[in-house]
């Protein structure tokens, strides 16, 4: 059984930004293909030495690879959401990158937020409890001391 699923809504993307973010969805292809401990892993060497992504470069960085990829726009949540954390990253920023699960009705979700606010995600997103994060503010921390 199959559900229907509505598309997010693409945005006008610049060339160099829509090159960019087409290289980010397929290098979180790959990335999702990676087991959970290794995944976390590259994710956090790739985030040293970024600044704490505004929520503006967040969205902007969402509304790219939606508008680039039809699988990111609809239920790939995990590659939107590396797609988007790897396309701040190029920009030198790093949000806070999540996966979390909710359990009636069982569902497992991956987003970015920043500063605790999801990006771009549904009301019902605080619903789910965080699995595993990949956060800017420990970039802060281990630069502080």
């Amino acid at each position: 059984m199959t559900m229907p699923v509505a598309l997010e809504p693409s945005a006008r993307v610049p060339r160099l930004r829509r090159a960019g973010a087409l290289v980010a969805v397929g290098a979180a292809r790959l990335l999702m293909r990676l087991p959970p401990r290794r995944l976390r892993a590259v994710l956090c060497a790739l985030r040293r030495g970024a600044r704490p992504a505004t929520a503006g470069e967040a969205l902007a960085a969402r509304q790219a690879v939606v508008t680039v990829s039809v699988q990111c726009a609809g239920q790939g949540c995990l590659q939107r959401s590396l797609a988007t954390a790897l396309l701040c990253r190029a920009g030198g920023a790093w949000p806070d990158w999540c996966t979390g699960v909710r359990m009636e009705p069982f569902r497992a979700h991956a987003w970015v937020e920043v500063g605790g606010d999801p990006v771009g995600e549904r009301d019902d997103i605080r619903a789910f409890a965080t699995t595993m994060a990949v956060r800017a503010r420990d970039v802060r921390r281990r630069s502080d001391g």
